[in-house]
């Protein structure tokens, strides 16, 4: 059975920084797309950043650009999302998910974390 366990959430203040970790279960990240969304209450799920974990690209919402930086360990099969210079409305339930091909949308991943909460006060 796939697992996705997300963990380095919390409460931080307003330019203050996490790093959030990924790990797999039951799946080896090699070859495929690893994301970050997050989802903020009463609000749609939206992409963050991705890794193809093969060769390490990377892409970046415009809104976390400059702040975040996606990276790998692969000897660990974890993917971690750090975040700097964090703002109120970085505020959300982050959620690492993993799929077959390059995409930002939600629908085309096929393994999904439970999420870890970040609650950024000003």
């Amino acid at each position: 059975q796939v697992q996705l366990v997300e963990s380095g959430g919390g409460l931080v203040q307003a330019g203050g920084s996490l790093r959030l970790s990924c790990a797999a279960s039951g799946l080896i990240f090699g070859s495929y797309f690893v994301s970050w969304f997050r989802q903020a209450p009463g609000n749609e799920r939206q992409f963050v950043a991705a890794i193809t974990w093969r060769l390490g690209r990377t892409s970046y919402a415009d809104s976390v650009k400059g702040r975040f930086t996606i990276s790998r360990d692969i000897v660990k099969n974890t993917v971690y999302l750090q975040m700097n210079s964090l703002k109120p409305e970085d505020t959300a339930d982050y959620y690492c998910a993993v799929g077959a091909r390059d995409s930002m949308g939600p629908n085309e991943y096929d393994y999904w974390g439970q999420g870890t909460q970040v609650t950024v006060s000003s």
